[in-house]
């Protein structure tokens, strides 16, 4: 068989497939939609800001692909609902969705109030909810589709000072093997990524906190959230957007209710 032609057989195929990524206008949501539409998929990139869903969707049908840029607030079921009615309407279902969109902060649990706490805990965890809850029903009627969430490492091991982040990805994980059991009748398989540190948009402003309460600069602070990883370096939006596109693919028919690690040996179960 020429080397060619097996190399098309073992990479993540996604052709034809209709994939949804929510959150995807930037950080790591961005770097899974343009993995995705490389391996092949059709496109839909939903974000708070669309201005940006949109850019990364010009991205990518200008490099020859197929997507669609929505607005989409992921607290909001109606949002949800109204953005899959969008992709289906343009691509006829969504075979694939990428709970992507989330956000974080650095606070001591004595200094934090319920706004921080909800406002955290609505987009990471009842995000996923409502994206996931208006996509599901065609997915049960077709008997087939692929769920993928975001979950961090932090989803596994808790750590200082981002107690309200921690508590929601552990609600994904909890979420993402409950019904990874419910689903499977329905051939539909449900996963999570746990992403290491990757030096997106997110984390800027808590590297500005770091480098204060620690009366070191920026790029210290940076380098000490990479010295925990003991293979030394971050991970990139590509790397989590490999991970994810395997998890959508036939490939992975029979990985259901697991958690990928992507950072680097940091964390290891």
């Amino acid at each position: 068989m020429p080397h060619n032609q097996w190399r098309l057989t073992v990479v993540a195929d996604l052709t034809g497939k209709v994939i949804l990524v929510t959150g995807g206008g930037s950080g790591i949501g961005a770097g899974i939609a343009k993995v995705v539409a490389e391996h092949g998929a059709q496109v839909v990139i939903t974000d708070i800001r669309l201005e940006a869903a949109e850019s990364i969707a010009t991205e990518i049908t200008s490099a020859g692909g197929l997507a669609l840029g929505l607005q989409h607030d992921v607290t909001s079921g109606d949002s949800s609902r109204g953005v899959v009615a969008d992709a289906t309407k343009r691509f006829g279902r969504v075979d694939g969705l990428v709970n992507n969109a989330g956000i974080s902060n650095r606070v001591p649990f004595n200094e934090m109030d319920e706004d921080e706490w909800n406002r955290v805990i609505n987009v990471n965890l009842n995000g996923v909810f409502h994206t996931t809850r208006a996509v599901v029903d065609q997915m049960i009627e077709r008997r087939s589709g692929r769920i993928v969430s975001n979950a961090s490492f932090v989803g596994l091991r808790g750590i200082p000072l981002f107690s309200h982040y921690c508590a929601s990805k552990f609600g994904v994980m909890g979420l993402t093997q409950s019904l990874a059991v419910e689903l499977a009748p329905y051939d539909i398989t449900v996963n999570a990524v746990l992403p290491g540190v990757v030096r997106t948009p997110l984390w800027e402003p808590m590297l500005d906190k770091a480098a204060a309460a620690g009366g070191i600069t920026r790029e210290e602070a940076w380098a000490g959230a990479i010295a925990p990883i003991p293979l030394g370096r971050p991970q990139e939006p590509d790397d989590i957007g490999e991970a994810v596109a395997f998890l959508l693919s036939d490939k992975a028919r029979n990985i259901t209710g697991a958690s990928m690690n992507v950072t680097g040996g940091q964390l290891l179960h």
